[in-house]
């Protein structure tokens, strides 16, 4: 049996209920709910599971939401008995893996992604910066379009490097605006503009990440007992140390997702379990490599039918 990587979805997977329907009939998934309202001192459960989407959808909620529910729904595999050889995350779910790998407390990591978002927010007003989808287009040429802006006065950069033909740029609105059009020029299908409320994984982000390092010197960051593939580098990380630096830059570093779908495969892995709602994590690995298996687990149904399908190769 080859092995096997729990991923967990970043921001934008979020839905006004998630984990509910588990939480109503699991302790141990409600529990983690809970402790997310204590270490937070507010009604997140609320909102998670009650809503408004527009209010859920701010970053400074989506964030830890997102960290909570994809957590809760983790307990599950915790009876399983199922161990990944490796974690990994989108963005935000970077810290999601962090906390499956054990590098810190799950109410230090919800505490952590509270505040990340506060200071994403906080880093650039609100309709200076955007980010944009841009299909079609190799990295390399695209590359060469988001320099050319940007060296016009205009800053703009790779974010997302998700899969072959499926990359995110950042910066400035004028910026991702201009880009977007020389993109097309170049050869892209679309340029699809994101519903964010910055430029996150741009340059624009690095005074959010000075302030971010003050936040993680206050956690106790341990070494992970899974190794973590790094959104900033594609390669294992475990280190205290390492993981630290690495979570400032990720703020303002491109996230090489199609990287480390690729350096997970080439280690072994065959069998990719998404943890948390929705399924785009699993739909970029398939763009990565067809022939992998990827099973989305974000409610009872879905974590039964994965479960068979570990059974059956076991």
């Amino acid at each position: 049996m080859g092995k096997i990587a729990f991923l967990f979805p970043g921001q934008g997977s979020q839905s006004v209920g998630m984990g509910k329907t588990l939480a109503d009939s699991h302790e141990h998934v409600q529990n983690i709910f809970s402790k997310a309202d204590q270490a937070l001192g507010d009604q997140l459960t609320r909102l998670i599971f009650e809503g408004p989407q527009e209010e859920l959808t701010l970053t400074s909620n989506a964030q830890p939401a997102l960290l909570t529910a994809s957590i809760a729904i983790l307990q599950l595999f915790k009876e399983s008995g199922i161990k990944p050889d490796f974690v990994a995350g989108h963005s935000l779910g970077e810290y999601t893996a962090l906390v499956a790998s054990g590098a810190f407390s799950f109410e230090d990591g919800v505490k952590a992604v509270r505040r990340r978002g506060e200071l994403m927010e906080e880093a650039v007003p609100n309709g200076e910066g955007a980010m944009a989808a841009i299909l079609g287009l190799d990295r390399v040429k695209l590359e060469e379009v988001t320099l050319r802006i940007s060296e016009s006065g205009h800053a703009v950069q790779l974010a997302n490097l998700n899969c072959p033909g499926q990359i995110v740029i950042s910066g400035t609105r004028e910026g991702v605006e201009l880009a977007g059009a020389a993109a097309k020029e170049a050869g892209a299908k679309r340029a699809i503009p994101l519903e964010v409320s910055g430029p996150f994984h741009s340059a624009l982000m690095k005074p959010a990440a000075n302030k971010f390092a003050a936040v993680l010197d206050n956690i106790i960051i341990k070494e992970a007992e899974i190794p973590v593939i790094a959104n900033v580098t594609a390669k294992p990380m475990q280190s205290a140390l390492d993981i630290q630096q690495k979570l400032i830059e990720q703020l303002y570093s491109p996230v090489l997702w199609e990287d480390s779908v690729r350096t997970m495969i080439d280690s072994g892995v065959d069998t990719f379990i998404e943890i948390g709602p929705g399924k785009v994590l699993s739909g970029l690995v398939k763009k990565v490599d067809r022939t992998v298996k990827t099973l989305p687990v974000f409610d009872q149904e879905s974590y039964s039918a994965a479960i068979a399908v570990l059974k059956e190769e076991v």
